[in-house]
């Protein structure tokens, strides 16, 4: 069973990602900012990271930068889940190191589909 984390500190998006990627087969996570990303860090290694960018405490792009550090999450597929459509905000994120940028609204159909094609 693949684990993802869902990182976003909005409770509906959370929610129906949960209930979508449980009902795909996934071990589902939830965090609701980058420091609760970095716990369960600690303890597992997640096939995909679901994150947003603006959480509080510690944003989208920090929690990327600290799990880039991290060489045991080298395989962990990174993808931003943002608001933030700004072609800026889209090219920082994947010269970061982000595998996708997809902006919000989005089809949780494409967004399963995009993840299962990672792999």
């Amino acid at each position: 069973m693949k684990k993802i984390i869902i990182a976003d500190d909005e409770h509906k998006i959370l929610m129906s990602l949960e209930y979508s990627f449980k009902k795909n087969g996934y071990d589902v996570f939830i965090a609701r900012d980058g420091t609760e990303v970095l716990e369960f860090l600690k303890t597992m290694v997640p096939d995909v990271i679901l994150l947003d960018i603006m959480m509080p405490n510690l944003d989208g792009y920090s929690t990327l930068e600290l799990i880039k550090q991290d060489e045991k999450l080298k395989d962990t597929k990174v993808i931003f889940l943002s608001a933030k459509n700004n072609p800026k905000d889209i090219e920082r994120g994947l010269e970061m190191g982000a595998d996708a940028y997809v902006t919000k609204p989005y089809s949780i159909k494409k967004l399963m589909q995009q993840i299962e094609e990672m792999f």
